[in-house]
């Protein structure tokens, strides 16, 4: 059976102490469940940034990495979140892609009385347990009660919303 690819969205590779600390560790502990992680900061690391058009190559990659990978893990924490995590986010959603959440920021950032961060990210989730796909810390991410090692478990690449 080939290992399920997670598209890891996060701000933290454009800061050399948040790559080096805080990046791994997320790495790691999804590598730790069986996901292959794609983390777009590594996987650009080819690009030339020197070179006119640059930019539109990095977004053109990542756009294709999330279309390629089987679900996203999206660390939405900011208030706002990172806008690039945020389309990165949307485009999976709007391609059905299984969304998992990270927020440790204690930080509301809704309207909403229900979600804690723009209701928009949670149209790719349930209403009855969009609970299970987000996480508060890292050590919950290991947690056999919620989504996402249990996804990693199953043999289809698809996640019921029910």
């Amino acid at each position: 059976m080939t290992r399920k690819t997670i598209y890891l969205a996060s701000p933290y590779g454009f800061s050399k102490q948040w790559s080096a600390k805080l990046l791994p560790e997320f790495v790691s502990v999804l590598q730790s469940l069986g996901a292959e992680v794609w983390e777009p900061f590594q996987r650009n690391s080819q690009v030339d940034f020197s070179q006119q058009g640059w930019a539109h190559k990095v977004a053109i990659a990542d756009l294709q990495d999330v279309k390629d990978s089987d679900a996203i893990f999206a660390i939405v924490n900011g208030t706002p979140p990172d806008e690039g995590v945020m389309i990165e986010l949307g485009a999976a959603i709007a391609l059905g892609k299984p969304t998992f959440l990270f927020r440790d920021d204690f930080r509301r950032c809704t309207d909403s009385e229900d979600y804690p961060l723009n209701l928009m990210l949670f149209a790719g989730l349930s209403a009855a347990n969009w609970k299970d796909y987000f996480y508060t810390s890292v050590e919950e991410i290991k947690s056999p009660q919620k989504a996402l090692v249990n996804w990693l478990k199953t043999n289809s690449k698809d996640l019921s919303k029910k």
